[in-house]
């Protein structure tokens, strides 16, 4: 299930979403512009999907992956098939562009994990 956000997920959700495809980590895609994101889902392009359907423009999305027991500096990884974007001088599945990334991160910390903050473990 993919939720969408807008305020910081509770714990316990975000643990759930890392369960329930891939243990470790969760699929998130971002809308730099409004500030909303996805969490969860097999494919980044579900979520991107739901962000259309809210209105939001594909140019504003970005695809990547959280890994919330990871250290700080290491809990993004800033890949996703829906960044390709040739039309957009953007052929990568990684995001280039600084600001983007910063913008990114920015949101991973205030909707899913704080650097400061750890999540225990599903038990």
């Amino acid at each position: 299930m993919i939720k969408i956000i807008t305020n910081k997920i509770d714990p316990q959700e975000l643990r759930e979403c890392c369960a329930e495809h891939f243990e470790t980590m969760v699929k998130f895609v971002v809308d730099i512009k409004s500030g909303k994101m996805a969490v969860g889902g097999e494919m980044h392009a579900d979520g991107e999907a739901l962000l259309i359907e809210q209105g939001a423009l594909q140019a504003d999305l970005w695809g990547g992956n959280f890994y919330p027991w990871h250290d700080p500096d290491e809990r993004l990884e800033y890949t996703s098939f829906i960044n390709i974007r040739p039309s957009e001088d953007h052929p990568y599945m990684e995001i280039e562009d600084k600001a983007i990334r910063r913008r990114v991160r920015e949101l991973a910390e205030s909707l899913l994990l704080d650097p400061a903050e750890t999540l225990e473990p599903l038990s």
